[in-house]
């Protein structure tokens, strides 16, 4: 489950990487939530395209949006086989850039327990690219959405101790296997791995993360234990209310 994350390189870095032809002035951003717009990277007319989509997946076939629920991320064991996300994982496979993602750990129980938030990046603060999948939404107003949700699956060991999932995080190296809508299913299937362990750090943080208003350096400071950084409370503020935000529809 990742339901906050991080894109704080400058754009340049960023299109260096991805090889789209856009120029986007992106701004940082050190405290992304669900529903936002956030940076895509998916295969347009045999290219690469930067693109903003809503990180919240909605299948073509939905008419009401009060009454669906929040998915932020998409398990990947079954995504081929629900019909919601069955033809994106086809034909509309993106990737997301980040440079850091945010997960949560519920130390103890009762009016005692705690969430411990985490910051997970990698040793040389590079950037990286979780697999996502995208859908263009039409409004019954007749208005288009394109919206995303990243693909999880289970825990590497450094994200184990705190937690049973962990995004897909795509090697530049597989980059094109994973935005190519011709791809075999078998060689997709086979991408859809957790990340070696040497990949990311763990960082224990305070709990500036929790609140959306912050988003800026701060939320990535290091733990202190201070009173000034206090534990975060109980319940993550990174996950949506109503669910896990996986993905686990039909």
């Amino acid at each position: 489950m990742c339901g906050r994350y991080a894109i704080t390189l400058p754009p340049d870095a960023m299109r260096a990487l991805f090889r789209y032809r856009e120029q986007p002035n992106f701004p940082a951003r050190y405290n992304i939530a669900p529903t936002q717009p956030v940076p895509v990277v998916r295969s347009h007319d045999g290219e690469r395209q930067f693109i903003l989509m809503r990180w919240g997946f909605i299948p073509g076939w939905v008419k009401d949006l009060k009454s669906f629920p929040l998915v932020i991320n998409i398990r990947g064991e079954s995504a081929a086989e629900k019909p919601s996300f069955r033809a994106a994982l086809t034909r509309r496979r993106c990737l997301m850039p980040a440079d850091g993602f945010y997960e949560w750990h519920r130390i103890g129980a009762g009016p005692r327990s705690e969430n411990r938030a985490y910051l997970f990046r990698r040793p040389d603060r590079g950037l990286f690219a979780f697999a996502a999948l995208w859908e263009t939404w039409h409004s019954p107003d007749g208005s288009e959405i394109d919206t995303v949700a990243l693909v999880n699956g289970p825990a590497n060991g450094l994200m184990s101790a705190i937690h049973e999932r962990c995004p897909v995080i795509v090697d530049p190296a597989d980059h094109d296997a994973w935005l190519d809508p011709g791809a075999e299913g078998k060689h997709v299937a086979a991408l859809l791995q957790p990340p070696p362990d040497e990949l990311l750090e763990m960082v224990r943080i305070g709990n500036a993360v929790n609140k959306v208003a912050h988003d800026g350096p701060e939320v990535q400071e290091a733990f202190d234990g201070t009173a000034d950084n206090p534990p975060a409370p109980v319940r993550a503020a990174g996950r949506p209310r109503g669910g896990d935000g996986q993905g686990s529809l039909f």
